[in-house]
C-alpha cells in the first residue's frame, strides 16, 4: 500500500509530523517551477522528481504537485520513504468531482520550492491556468523528429494560449535522454538554438535516472561513482533556476513601484 506525505490544508496538526529544521532560519520566497510538454513520454516526471529531490536535499522546504491522472510523481514520492529529506506531495487530480481546482492547487504556506508535474495531451486552453504564477517553465524535448515537431507545437501553444510574459526569462528548454553521438542530436540542437527561448541543459540517456526513480530519489542523491557526469550536466539547469529564484527575491525586496518611483495611475 502506498503511503504519502500529502498536505491537507484542513489538518494543521499534521505539521507536527514533519521533521523540524535543525536551526531556525528565515523562510525563502516561493519559486514555482512548472515542467510542461503536451507530448507524453518526454521525461516530464523524471525531470520533475529530479528537481524536487535536488532542492529537498539542499535544505529547501519543497513540495511536488502532481497534475497527471496517472500519478507517477506521487508514486515516486511513495517509494522515497522517510530516510531522505522531506518532500510534501500534492495531488492536482480530483476523481470525485467535488473539489475545486483552486483548492487542489493550494500550496503549503511554508513551501520554498514548488515543482509542478503536468499531464500529456493537455488542452492548449488550459495552459494559462497551469502556468499561472510560475516563475520558471521547463520544456523537456527528446531527440527525435516526432518530438521536435510536437515541442514546436507545444511552445507555440504556450506562448499564445498561455500568454507568457518575459518568455526569455521564464521559459527554457531541456534536451532530454540524449545520445550525443547520434545524428539526431545535431538536428535537435539546431532546432533548440533557433527558438527565442533559452536552451539551458542537455541530459544524457542514463540508467542512473531509472535507478533513482525506483528508489524515490533524484540522481544527485544516488550513492554511485557513476553519477558524476549526470550531476555535471545538471549544473547549467540549476544555475538558470537559481537565477529565477534570485529574481523572485529581488522583486520581493524591490517591487517595480519602488524601483521606478511611479504609481499605477501614472
Amino acid at each position: 500500500m502506498l503511503t504519502l506525505n500529502l498536505w491537507n490544508p484542513k489538518a494543521p496538526e499534521a505539521e507536527a509530523d514533519r521533521p523540524d529544521d535543525t536551526e531556525p532560519r528565515t523562510q525563502r520566497p516561493l519559486l514555482k517551477i512548472v515542467v510542461l510538454n503536451t507530448k507524453g513520454g518526454c521525461g516530464k516526471t523524471t525531470l520533475s522528481t529530479s528537481i524536487t529531490a535536488y532542492y529537498a536535499s539542499h535544505g529547501y522546504r519543497t513540495a511536488l504537485l502532481d497534475m497527471d491522472p496517472q500519478g507517477s510523481s506521487l508514486r515516486w514520492l511513495a517509494n522515497r520513504g522517510d530516510r531522505h529529506p522531506h518532500i510534501t506531495g500534492l495531488s492536482g487530480v480530483d476523481r470525485s468531482g467535488r473539489v475545486t481546482k483552486s483548492f487542489l492547487m493550494r500550496v503549503p504556506p511554508d513551501a520554498e520550492r514548488l515543482i509542478v508535474d503536468t499531464p500529456a495531451a493537455m488542452d492548449p486552453l488550459k495552459l494559462h491556468e497551469v502556468t499561472r504564477g510560475a516563475h520558471a517553465i521547463l520544456i523537456p524535448v527528446l531527440p527525435s523528429d516526432i518530438d521536435i515537431h510536437a515541442a514546436s507545437r507545444c511552445i507555440a501553444d504556450l506562448l499564445l494560449a498561455g500568454r507568457i510574459e518575459n518568455r526569455r526569462e521564464r521559459v527554457a528548454v531541456v534536451a532530454n535522454r540524449v545520445k550525443k553521438q547520434a545524428k539526431m542530436y545535431e538536428t535537435l540542437k539546431r532546432f533548440l538554438h533557433s527558438l527565442e527561448i533559452p536552451f539551458v541543459a542537455t541530459l544524457r540517456d542514463s540508467q542512473n535516472y531509472i535507478h533513482a526513480v525506483e528508489q524515490g530519489l533524484g540522481v544527485h542523491e544516488l550513492k554511485d561513482k557513476n553519477i558524476k557526469e549526470d550531476v555535471h550536466e545538471w549544473r547549467p539547469l540549476i544555475e538558470w533556476l537559481d537565477q529565477r529564484g534570485n529574481t523572485v527575491v529581488h522583486q520581493q525586496h524591490y517591487p517595480p513601484r519602488a524601483l521606478t518611483g511611479t504609481h499605477p495611475g501614472d
